[in-house]
């Protein structure tokens, strides 16, 4: 059997579960291993190109208005490849190749594969998505074993805070800046495992755009800022893009310290294992006298405060 998967959470999951010896194609966003080992399939017209938050936004606003999609196939490999299955997406266009554009690419090829879309609304249906990837495979014992362990990470967060009986944490996690997102989909089931509560998030829906002020009367106790696609030292670039609105200094999360930058596959990466690490993570930063951040995933998040230049330029 050999499968491509065009998009990153898919290829991590077929990663941790062993199953990558049947993996022949991935997209140019999925992690450093199968870069190195596997063929590019799925490119993107922006790639190598640096914009800023708000270009990124206009660049995706005006292909989608004009039906076009920024993602293309390298078909001539996809045809040497000749795969028997294609995982794709149709959760997000902006994100990732959707499942039209794969269809497209795969109308030209004498043999036609299965396609196979993951779209994911909540939690559980990331959770569900290993299944479907593993039973595709041939291989749906590897998905509930690796679900199993999942699970037991997330039970002992949540034991521990019913033991403790610790309130929730107001919470505002942002997966763009300029213009300002709030979160979707699955972070919002992500955030409630922590011990935590966004009013602003969409849960199981899109992130939409939402008013700073919108931010500033609601008054987090904890933000958590994760744009979708940025690491932290891109990150740090942008964040004064939203540390420079009025009220800024104002806002509880900020007057406490309790800013926090992330990398973004913790939360807009659908795979169960970044998830999960991004539960552990929110634990650990809601809850600092019961959660402590895991060593491995130290460097996947940061305080605004370690970062004096920026905390300085939040008080202007």
């Amino acid at each position: 059997m050999k499968v491509c998967s065009f998009l990153p959470a898919a290829t991590r999951m077929i990663y941790d579960m062993g199953l990558q010896d049947a993996l022949h194609g991935v997209t140019f966003e999925c992690h450093d291993q199968a870069l190195a080992e596997k063929s590019t399939i799925v490119r993107c017209i922006t790639e190598g190109r640096q914009y800023t938050s708000a270009e990124i936004d206009a660049v995706f606003r005006a292909a989608k208005a004009q039906g076009k999609s920024l993602y293309y196939v390298e078909e001539e490999l996809l045809q040497q490849i000749a795969p028997d299955i294609i995982f794709t997406q149709d959760t997000c266009e902006v994100c990732q190749i959707d499942t039209k554009c794969t269809a497209a690419a795969v109308a030209k090829l004498q043999k036609r594969p299965e396609i196979i879309p993951l779209t994911p609304a909540n939690l559980n249906d990331v959770y569900a998505t290993a299944v479907t990837i593993a039973k595709a495979m041939g291989r749906e014992d590897a998905a509930y074993s690796y679900l199993a362990a999942l699970q037991k990470r997330t039970s002992r967060i949540l034991d521990t805070l019913r033991k403790e009986g610790m309130p929730l944490k107001r919470v505002s996690l942002l997966e763009w800046i300029d213009p300002i997102y709030n979160c979707g989909h699955w972070i919002p089931f992500q955030i409630a495992l922590a011990g935590g509560i966004d009013m602003l998030s969409n849960p199981g829906g899109y992130s939409i755009v939402i008013p700073w002020e919108k931010i500033r009367m609601y008054d987090p106790q904890t933000i958590v800022v994760a744009p979708c696609g940025f690491h932290l030292d891109r990150t740090r670039e942008e964040l004064h893009r939203l540390t420079s609105n009025q009220g800024w200094q104002e806002i509880q999360a900020v007057k406490d310290g309790q800013v926090f930058l992330a990398d973004f596959d913790l939360f807009t990466q659908p795979s169960p294992s970044t998830l999960v690490d991004g539960i552990e993570i929110l634990a650990a930063l809601f809850h600092p006298s019961l959660f402590q951040l895991p060593q491995k995933l130290k460097n996947k998040t940061a305080a605004l405060q370690d970062f004096p230049t920026l905390a300085s330029s939040s008080l202007l």
